[in-house]
């Protein structure tokens, strides 16, 4: 004889209420919006126009250097050209080695750095180099506009909009911002500076 097992409809209606439970999961966190930064690619050619913009008169001086740290800036810029910054920063950083405070040398390196996503170190390169070199002429324009390219990137960053904020946070992006408006107009400032009237020798 056959028995049959039955359930109050109490808890017929507790198991189905569990069951269905179990399967509705819970929505999703909202993701903050992207950000546009921009890519180390239109920084680093921002800084090769930067050195452009002087006049043909403009003093450019180039000191002599030791033959062995030329041959690993040539050994460095091929490498470049071939798409591979790693090796240009392994040659860099054994020229630097030899000649540590050559402001073309901490540039380059500055540009490196830039080619391959390592902006602060950039900065720091750059931000060196420009206390060992000239305060006009290319050179000086590509120190500065290393420097506030990076400053503009933290900025874009420090821009994005924030993930269910309260007032405190605002405020804490608002003066952070501030304060890096301030270094980017520092940067433009110091750009501007580097170029100077050439010497008519007519």
């Amino acid at each position: 004889m056959k028995m049959k097992l039955l359930f109050p409809r109490t808890t017929v209606l507790v198991i189905a209420m569990f069951s269905l439970a179990a399967c509705v999961t819970a929505p999703p966190e909202p993701e903050a919006p992207a950000v546009a930064v921009r890519t180390p690619a239109q920084m680093l050619a921002a800084v090769h126009k930067a050195a452009q913009g002087g006049d043909d008169r403009e003093l450019n001086v180039q000191p002599l250097r030791d033959p062995e740290v030329e041959d690993l800036r040539a050994t460095a810029d091929k490498a470049m050209t071939a798409g591979n910054p790693a090796a240009a920063a392994a040659a860099l950083d054994l020229a630097l080695g030899i000649v540590a405070d050559d402001p073309a040398v901490l540039q380059e390196r500055a540009e490196v750095a830039l080619a391959q996503g390592e902006p602060d170190q950039a900065e720091q390169f750059a931000a060196r180099a420009t206390g060992l070199g000239s305060a006009v002429g290319p050179l000086c324009r590509r120190h500065w506009e290393t420097v506030r390219q990076v400053r503009e990137r933290r900025r874009e960053l420090a821009s994005a909009p924030l993930k269910r904020p309260n007032q405190a946070q605002l405020d804490e992006q608002a003066a952070k911002l501030a304060a890096l408006d301030r270094a980017i107009a520092e940067a433009g400032q110091q750009f501007d500076a580097c170029t100077v009237p050439g010497i008519n020798r007519m």
